[in-house]
């Protein structure tokens, strides 16, 4: 019976992915493992959203680390305003606004923040290995206290560093959930934060994670970024990442196709 049946062409590539190729047919329907598989992605890609960031286990694991860290909380107070007014979460609480408007200004050259997102698995899992793969390569820089935001969108870093008086803020955050990756990291960058900045002022690095971007081709192209937004005085459009001419330094990743290179934790 096995010669009768035709081998698929792709099976060959699904070596190289995760996305869902050759899965097979039962008919006009897939066949149940692979149903099953899908269905099983979906749900984590759910609890992904809605789970929340065990903000006390990562100041543990930040202080673990040698790092100083802060406590804030954006103006949405729960995850269902958070969804539904994504704006509350680009602000932040007046507790929070409060409680780093009396911190002693010292200019930092910059400031971390770890923010949940769309996906707090991203932030718990992914944002320590990345700082430990590149705060090494900034030992020339201040760097501010590490601020972990729950409830936060993109933009709440630019308050965070504007009051955190930050040359440049990066904001590591949890991306929109794919079917293949529920813990996939963001990275954004913002030379001069402060209220209002666009999004046209910002770089953005995407699917930060083992079987994405790895942590040291992320690093590596987190310093670049940082570097040349020092030197130029800006990020956004005008600084472009050409960090890829200078891999012959920094070990091979291999190509992975994502379902899910959609930053969406704007």
């Amino acid at each position: 019976m096995s010669d009768f049946l035709e081998k698929n062409p792709w099976n060959a590539l699904r070596q190289f992915t995760n996305a869902r190729i050759a899965l097979g047919r039962a008919g006009s329907s897939l066949p149940t493992a692979p149903l099953l598989a899908f269905n099983l992605s979906h749900a984590q890609a759910r609890d992904a959203v809605h789970h929340p960031l065990d903000a006390d286990v990562l100041h543990e694991q930040l202080h673990a680390q040698g790092f100083e860290s802060l406590d804030v909380h954006s103006a949405a107070p729960d995850r269902e305003h958070y969804l539904r007014r994504p704006d509350l979460g680009r602000r932040l609480s007046e507790a929070s606004r409060a409680t780093l408007m009396q911190r002693s200004a010292q200019p930092n050259d910059v400031v971390f923040v770890i923010g949940d997102g769309l996906s707090a698995f991203a932030a718990s899992r992914q944002a320590i290995p990345l700082l430990q793969a590149v705060c090494p390569k900034l030992a020339d820089w201040k760097i501010g206290p590490v601020v972990v935001a729950r409830q936060a969108r993109v933009a709440l870093g630019d308050e965070i560093g504007e009051l955190l008086d930050a040359k440049i803020v990066v904001m590591l955050i949890g991306e929109r959930p794919g079917l293949s990756s529920p813990d996939s990291l963001g990275i954004y960058l913002t030379y001069a934060p402060k209220v209002g900045c666009s999004d046209a002022q910002r770089n953005c690095i995407s699917n930060v994670r083992p079987e994405g971007l790895d942590y040291p081709l992320a690093a590596h192209k987190l310093h670049y970024l940082l570097t040349h937004a020092r030197r130029l005085g800006l990020t956004g459009i005008g600084l472009k990442d050409e960090s890829d001419a200078l891999l012959a330094s920094v070990p091979a990743t291999p190509a992975v196709s994502d379902e899910s290179k959609n930053p969406g934790a704007a």
